[in-house]
């Protein structure tokens, strides 16, 4: 495997890109740990009545709005957090998906897709008793990312 580096003054962000023959595990490990470690840069955080939590995003299975504001699941708490859900959109690792107009979810955590031909699909975590809603809109998106990472 080879790995050059291209320096250019005029892209505003960087980026990075794998070309190969084929998706070895070999890729898709370096892929995986490059996500990795991106999302463990990016910090936010969460908030429960007075006190400030310092979580990784890894433990969050879903963001959704309330009435209060966009609140952060994890598998025992809800913890509120200063952001709106188009900016998380964009700050979060690639694990995070939209799946409706108000939930952001954390794919690797999913546990089980119930499918609804006439609604929202139903969307469990394991250990947890909290489950989302995924709309009609993003159900394809959300399987091909769930297959993506399978293979």
């Amino acid at each position: 495997m080879k790995i050059r580096i291209e320096l250019d003054t005029k892209i505003e962000e960087d980026e990075v890109i794998i070309r190969c023959n084929e998706l070895s595990e070999e890729v898709k490990n370096i892929q995986v740990f490059l996500e990795d470690m991106l999302s463990k840069k990016k910090n936010i955080t969460f908030y429960r009545g007075d006190t400030e939590y310092y979580l990784s995003l890894q433990e969050v299975l879903f963001f959704e709005t309330d009435e209060n504001g966009i609140c952060a699941h994890t598998i025992d708490n809800i913890y509120n957090v200063k952001y709106k859900l188009y900016e998380l959109e964009e700050f979060l690792p690639g694990y995070f998906m939209r799946v409706s107009k108000s939930t952001i979810l954390n794919t690797n955590h999913i546990y089980s897709i119930t499918r609804s031909i006439s609604s929202s699909s139903k969307v469990e975590f394991q250990n947890t008793h909290k489950q989302v809603y995924v709309s009609r809109y993003y159900y394809k998106p959300l399987k091909i990312k769930l297959l993506e990472k399978r293979k």
